[in-house]
């Protein structure tokens, strides 16, 4: 670990809060992330050469909201707020935060209106322009004492405040987003006010990982639950670089939700790398306890419950003793993040490596979790570093719980009482942005957002082309209709998705929904739609944008027949997303096919959202 002097990232719960520390470590200086509650004596140990303080669900005008040890800013030492620390500091100093009168939710155009301020040109000259991320409900609405105004946006006139002398910056956005156009030149800026000029590089934390690998598992083996995805193939090949191919045992469960053909894919590809893999079968077990099951948490707690109790199930059968094994996960921080457990974080959804179970076994020290604290992009450079193939390294994420969560269920419609109004309000944006060629019609179903870091349960709203064409979605215009669908989302709070219909026909007097359940039926239904998706895409140079794609099966039927939701998107590390364009001649291919090899689907859906306010998964 580097001895240069760290920069403080002050956790008061934003989902992306370590990210900040990820780009910070990314710029080659070390971070250490620490609790709001943190007194002044104890960061004066740590010493730090700056403070960020991060965002978080909560609100400061709130009785109990959450706080700092107000020394912390008057240690004379660099300060950045971001989000709920931007507004921390202000109400700190004397300045007003109250609810926003429009809350900005996703893309943003940022004006700088001081282009000398230090954390806009340090090192790095920000454009007076650019695209910056947000996702708040609260704004200042009067400036603290000796601060300024150094950026704002349409909605939000103090997006970004500077207390010259203190050295305290404030910004409303997030610029550890990758969204950001410019947030990662804004950080590195805020590291040169800071004076470090750190080493910390990915092979740092491959050593240091190692080290620790084999103090936890010292006298013990590791039980590994592989899925044949980039996090858990990372893992697998880090915990046997740290511990030896006979200390590690890999287990790929075959839980009937997986895509079509992928055991017999992840297998090959494991067994080309050098790694041996027990494959087990166990699609009645998860299937039968997802009978009935109809709320996402739910299910993702079942799918989640019944990974424990099959590796349990397995360590017996293959008489592996308990005190000398422990379980072996590859999660990474947005799974922790969205599951709610960090100390301030909401919950936006329980990931099935974060149920109530796995949270006790941490407790205990009974699992292994190497690469937790690292994103996507960090998984994949570290098994780069390890040698793993591009083939293995580079493959789409998919969820642990796999179809599990792109199979929606409905016991019963979830009926917008004002859909009507709703539909005639998002008819009235389209019109004043002159796309009247557009018509809107509400889903009486539901899905997972995120909006100012806390969880949202809302419907999405499909638009219409006239005269059943299917409009185009590559660059250009994907990017004119998603500026769009961002007002509409971030302008009527009953919506956090917006949807563009691509199967060539009209708007129905109304969807209807019935009771409709995990079956196999279903999963084979999402499997055949999700295979014709994976095979258009393969190998185009023009697709290789598409980070990941997930196909959705929706239970919002027109007679007997259900919709499909194509969700193909552009993200770095899955704490921000965008929808991601697709040639015309693909998403035609995709659309024909499904329409005349998967008679069970009748609508097919575009998700224009990004994320925030939507979540990359729809539950």
């Amino acid at each position: 670990m580097s001895n240069t002097q760290a920069i403080i990232i002050i956790d008061f719960g934003s989902q992306s809060m370590h990210l900040l520390a990820n780009k910070i470590r990314n710029l080659g200086a070390h971070s250490i992330i620490v609790q709001s509650d943190i007194t002044v004596e104890k960061v004066k140990e740590i010493n730090p050469a700056g403070i960020i303080i991060s965002g978080g669900p909560d609100s400061v005008y709130l009785e109990n909201s959450l706080s700092i040890d107000t020394e912390i800013f008057e240690l004379g030492i660099p300060i950045l707020g971001v989000c709920y620390g931007h507004n921390l500091i202000a109400d700190y100093f004397g300045g007003t935060v109250q609810p926003a009168k429009i809350g900005e939710y996703g893309k943003v155009e940022l004006s700088i209106c001081n282009e000398n301020s230090e954390i806009f040109s340090k090192k790095n000259k920000i454009a007076q322009k650019s695209i910056t991320w947000m996702t708040h409900g609260d704004e200042i609405s009067e400036l603290p004492e000796n601060f300024t105004i150094i950026a704002s946006t349409n909605d939000c006139k103090i997006a970004a405040m500077e207390n010259t002398e203190k050295k305290i910056f404030g910004f409303q956005y997030h610029p550890e987003l990758s969204h950001s156009e410019y947030g990662v030149e804004m950080l590195e800026n805020f590291v040169e006010i800071c004076g470090v000029s750190g080493s910390w590089t990915l092979k740092d934390f491959i050593d240091e990982e190692i080290l620790k690998i084999q103090k936890q598992c010292e006298g013990k083996k590791v039980f590994l639950l592989v899925s044949g995805g980039v996090d858990s193939s990372v893992c697998f090949a880090l915990l046997t670089k740290a511990l030896g191919k006979e200390r590690v045992f890999g287990c790929l469960v075959d839980h009937g939700m997986m895509r079509l053909n992928e055991a017999k894919e992840v297998t090959e590809m494991l067994s080309e790398a050098g790694f041996a893999l027990h494959t087990e079968e166990a699609s009645e077990k998860f299937l039968g306890n997802l009978v009935g099951v109809f709320n996402p948490e739910e299910k993702r707690n079942s799918i989640g419950n019944d990974f424990l109790e099959l590796q349990a199930e397995i360590a017996e059968r293959m008489n592996l003793n308990p005190n000398e094994w422990l379980l072996g996960q590859g999660t990474i921080y947005p799974d922790t993040i969205e599951s709610g457990a960090t100390k301030n974080s909401d919950k936006i959804k329980t990931h099935h490596n974060r149920v109530e179970r796995i949270q006790v076994m941490i407790e205990k020290g009974l699992i292994i979790e190497p690469i937790v604290d690292l994103y996507k992009d960090e998984v994949r450079k570290v098994g780069t570093l390890l040698g793993l193939s591009d083939k293995l390294i580079s493959r789409h994420p998919f969820p642990g719980p796999g179809l599990g969560v792109r199979v929606l269920c409905a016991e019963t419609e979830n009926v917008l009482e004002n859909q009507y109004t709703i539909e005639q309000q998002v008819n009235t944006l389209l019109a004043e942005t002159n796309n009247t060629h557009l018509s809107a019609k509400v889903l009486p179903i539901k899905s997972v957002g995120v909006e100012g870091d806390k969880r949202s349960y809302k419907h999405p709203i499909v638009l219409y082309p006239e005269n059943n064409t299917i409009i185009d979605l590559t660059s250009e215009n994907l990017e004119i209709i998603g500026d769009i669908a961002s007002t509409i989302a971030n302008t009527i709070p009953e919506l956090n998705r917006v949807l563009m219909s691509v199967s060539g026909k009209n708007a129905p007097e109304s969807f209807t929904v019935q009771r409709s359940e995990m079956t196999k039926q279903r999963i084979v239904t999402l499997q055949k739609c999700d295979a014709i998706v994976r095979n258009a895409i393969y190998g185009r140079d023009d697709c290789a944008h598409i980070w990941q794609f997930p196909v959705v099966l929706a239970p919002a039927y027109i007679g007997n027949k259900e919709a499909i939701i194509l969700r193909p998107i552009e993200s770095e590390n899955a704490m921000t997303a965008i929808a991601a364009p697709l040639p015309t001649d693909v998403l035609e291919k995709i659309v024909s096919e499904i329409q005349n090899e998967v008679p069970e689907i009748e609508s097919i859906f575009y998700d224009l959202t990004g994320k925030p306010p939507g979540t990359i998964e729809w539950e």
